[in-house]
């Protein structure tokens, strides 16, 4: 079986994962996982892109269907991007192969075939 998935990963300043995830949900995300980090930009980097650096960070990884990543990472920008406070930047990562991952409709499936 192969998988129409997407990772969509959302690294955010601390405190903005719940803001990441009210996006997500309204796009047709059911969950994410948050994960805390530190950033490591250096004075350079500020200086080039006007920003502040905040060390502190959270990582938001999301996996969602193939058909919806493009308005996710819109959304992700409009919300929570680097003209945020947030100051978030996403991407996201194909999906080749995976387990535990399926929706509502292929579970049923999947557990009447192995009734047979």
């Amino acid at each position: 079986m192969k998988f129409s998935h997407e990772m969509v990963v959302c690294i955010v300043n601390d405190g903005f994962s719940e803001a990441v995830m009210t996006v997500a949900k309204k796009v047709g995300a059911r969950g994410g996982t948050v994960v805390n980090a530190k950033g490591t930009a250096n004075t350079e980097a500020e200086k080039f892109f006007n920003i502040t650096v905040q060390p502190e960070k959270e990582i938001v990884m999301i996996v969602v269907p193939s058909t919806i990543k493009n308005e996710l990472l819109t959304a992700l920008y409009k919300e929570v991007g680097l003209d945020s406070p947030g100051q978030g930047i996403a991407f996201s990562l194909p999906i080749d192969k995976a387990v535990g991952l399926a929706s509502p409709v292929q579970e049923k499936s999947e557990a009447e075939n192995q009734e047979k």
